[in-house]
């Protein structure tokens, strides 16, 4: 838990933290924005590169909400459903961002940019000095979609192994690494 983190609060007033009881709705969200025929719904679909129909599974997203320099951040639409989340993990003076997910038939409605915008916010109070992610590499449209927002590619690549959870690779896969420098 971050000192203070009770006390902070978004601009935008649809999003906040997620707290373990949001934990099923959250592997539904993350599950169907990147894998299976619900996700083709929506332009952030990886169906085409990874098989299967899940991304993430309980246990992994368990640890990821209670990590210490952890957050999960949730962007609940007007029935109080979880429609987008955003995973910001504190590293140093960095802040990386993972787990991005909106629902796909809610997808370029500005859910997407309400959650990074909301990033931007943590990084200042949290004093970090850049934002980054790993994208895949043949993403391009995604990875142009982060550069219209200020992210630019640091020229590191990383293998992108399989893990016996996320699905099977369609073929050889690699992510870039994008960061944005946070002026403060």
């Amino acid at each position: 838990m971050f000192a203070n983190d009770k006390e902070f609060s978004f601009s935008h007033p649809a999003i906040g933290f997620a707290v373990t009881g949001d934990l099923a709705d959250l592997l539904v969200l993350v599950n169907s924005a990147y894998r299976g025929e619900v996700s083709r719904q929506g332009w952030t679909t990886e169906a085409d590169l990874i098989s299967g129909e899940q991304r993430i599974d309980e246990e992994g997203l368990t640890h990821i909400l209670l990590q210490a320099e952890s957050k999960v951040l949730i962007y609940r639409n007007e029935a109080s459903e979880i429609v987008g989340t955003l995973n910001l993990q504190k590293k140093e003076n960095k802040l990386y961002l993972g787990m991005f997910s909106v629902h796909p038939a809610m997808q370029n409605t500005g859910i997407g940019k309400s959650l990074l915008f909301a990033a931007d916010e943590w990084a200042k109070y949290l004093g970090c000095s850049f934002l980054y992610m790993s994208v895949i590499t043949v993403r391009s449209e995604l990875i142009d979609w982060y550069k219209r927002h200020g992210y630019k590619d640091n020229g590191a690549r990383i293998p992108f192994e399989e893990d016996g959870v996320s699905g099977k690779h369609l073929r050889q896969l690699e992510f870039m690494i994008l960061e944005k420098e946070i002026i403060n």
